[in-house]
């Protein structure tokens, strides 16, 4: 017999992995719920990849939401990544160790000590907030790879100095 996981479930399970680097679950909690995004440290379970939204949609080839979030996940294979519109940044979310051996120009990779807005699992780009999952974490831990987070930065500095 074989068992589904129901997208709720998914999404359940994504939102527990991230509490689980807090102390004060209810906090983020309350923030996910009145502000749609909570601080979360970088470190325990993640770090992430900063990367300038230029950078990403030169490598898209475009400037639209929906085009960019779909180049986004076919190039990181569905690994979770956040876009902050007023920023104008998007955040890979990477394994932990990504940031000792990451040395990719125009970028950062946020790790320990640092904290990173994640917002409320499951909150998409259509529904108009500042922060938002760009490419939503489908399951609890599921990362982007490094190397395919370097790959898509390169071609985006690469098309953006072709075109700049």
């Amino acid at each position: 017999m074989t068992s589904l996981t129901t997208g709720a479930e998914r999404l359940l399970a994504v939102e527990h992995w991230f509490l689980s680097t807090v102390a004060d679950r209810r906090r983020v909690r309350v923030e996910w719920e009145e502000r749609l995004v909570a601080l979360l440290p970088c470190g325990p379970l993640f770090a992430a990849v900063r990367i300038p939204s230029f950078v990403v949609q030169a490598a898209a080839g475009s400037d639209q939401q929906d085009a960019v979030d779909r180049y986004l996940a076919e190039a990181l294979a569905g690994g979770p990544v956040i876009c902050d519109r007023h920023a104008d940044q998007y955040y890979a979310l990477v394994p932990v160790g990504t940031v000792r051996r990451w040395h990719v120009p125009g970028t950062v990779c946020l790790g320990s000590g640092q904290e990173l807005g994640v917002p409320r699992p499951g909150l998409g780009g259509a529904d108009g907030t500042r922060v938002y999952w760009s490419v939503p974490m489908d399951s609890a831990g599921e990362l982007c790879s490094p190397a395919a987070v370097a790959q898509a930065v390169m071609v985006g500095r690469l098309r953006s100095m072709a075109h700049g």
